[in-house]
């Protein structure tokens, strides 16, 4: 099914330039309540700081296809001074008192987090006393807050919405894709779920020659065919949270991709200005650098375009048990756009969050599966494609 609640007039956007990689620290994001005050107990309480927030159905991990409507909410608390594997209680508002619904501990960045049934309630969470620290709670948030998707699309039926458009069909060197282009044979929709490919080129039978963006050869390989959609003139936004339930391909020589890009394109030195292309997850394959799985940032400043972001440490801990792969299960991905960050989610778990770079512009969401140039190396064989990704649905909610 989809939903769509509004629409605007927009203009084509190009790839952003890629440029230096630089490393950027976290900030602390929006939509939370601080609360320092509520607490139980005497001694160091006073020193003690909390906040809580309540993020949209953002959890739901699962092999197969299924309703974005049981979809988890994501409730997440911070605790300052932060003491790792303090444990945190999440209560439920039940009657005229509290009932437990979740624990957990601490990050040691001070972050506990829990996955909620979507359904109508209230919660606060509590760390315990810990190491000569008094119980403290949060406030109370409402898993409403967010209301309704201002879009959603669950790729029920056989064809594309007319949400959706294909995007670069034709071989383009320039963008390191000499040997690939965008094609409407690339993608199906089908049992509730969308499939973007990698196949050949039945019409380029002829070999290919890839390079890498310094101009060296790569080698000789089939010409491709990509499946590559966005929203582009359809469904852009301005701030909130975007997210996409996935499953990867396995294997490297092609890379999956959710991403925003700004609608309208246009010479500036600022991302408040000129919009940022925002990579909230890219998938390389099994055996890939780092685990694989990534999140990055372009964005224009005063000395050119600039990169910020980069592999997931410890990936394999967002899975869902010792026998998930990420091309095994679906698992959500999303980000929360600010005024004051970027942060970045896989089922409603922190991976990342960078004041770089933050778009003041409208963007829009784009999924793809791309091969470029440079990774077709890393196919062992040819004759290995197709390769598939599928995406169960995506939800995108404005500010709440």
């Amino acid at each position: 099914m989809l939903t769509v609640r509004h629409r605007r007039a927009t203009v084509p956007a190009t790839a952003l330039a890629l440029a230096v990689l630089a490393a950027v620290a976290g900030t602390s994001g929006a939509w939370s309540v601080e609360d320092g005050a509520a607490v139980t107990g005497a001694g160091q309480a006073a020193k003690q700081k909390s906040s809580i927030s309540v993020l949209p159905p953002i959890s739901q991990a699962g092999k197969r296809a299924a309703s974005a409507r049981k979809a988890k909410v994501v409730v997440s608390a911070v605790f300052k001074p932060a003491k790792l594997n303090r444990p945190v209680v999440l209560m439920r508002k039940s009657g005229g008192g509290w009932k437990q619904a979740s624990k957990t501990k601490l990050t040691k960045t001070g972050l506990a987090e829990f996955s909620v049934p979507t359904k109508k309630a209230v919660y606060r969470a509590t760390a315990l006393r810990f190491k000569g620290l008094a119980p403290v709670n949060t406030k109370t948030v409402k898993t409403t807050a967010w209301g309704t998707p201002d879009f959603r699309d669950e790729f029920a039926g056989s064809a594309l919405s007319a949400s959706w458009s294909h995007r670069v069909g034709f071989y383009n060197p320039d963008g390191l894709r000499n040997c690939a282009k965008g094609s409407p044979s690339a993608v199906g929709v089908s049992g509730g779920a969308l499939r973007l490919s990698v196949t050949k080129d039945p019409a380029r039978p002829e070999p290919c020659t890839a390079y890498r963006a310094d101009g060296s050869r790569v080698g000789q390989f089939n010409y491709r065919l990509n499946g590559h959609i966005s929203t582009d003139g359809v469904h852009d936004f301005t701030y909130g949270v975007a997210a996409a339930r996935m499953k990867f391909q396995e294997l490297r020589g092609q890379h999956a991709s959710f991403w925003l890009q700004p609608t309208t394109i246009r010479e500036a030195t600022t991302a408040k200005a000129g919009g940022s292309e925002i990579d909230i997850i890219e998938w390389f394959g099994d055996g890939g650098a780092a685990g694989g799985l990534a999140s990055f940032i372009y964005h224009p400043s005063t000395r050119g375009p600039v990169k910020v972001g980069g592999f997931i440490e410890e990936p394999d801990s967002y899975l869902a048990g010792k026998s998930d792969r990420w091309w095994k299960q679906y698992h959500v991905f999303s980000v929360e756009w600010t005024r004051k960050a970027h942060i970045f989610r896989i089922d409603g778990r922190e991976t990342w969050r960078t004041s770089a770079g933050i778009s003041g512009q409208p963007q829009y969401p784009i999924l793809s599966l791309l091969s470029s140039d440079y990774e077709l190396e890393n196919l062992p064989r040819e004759g290995l494609l197709p390769q598939h990704m599928y995406v169960d649905w995506v939800q995108v909610w404005e500010g709440p």
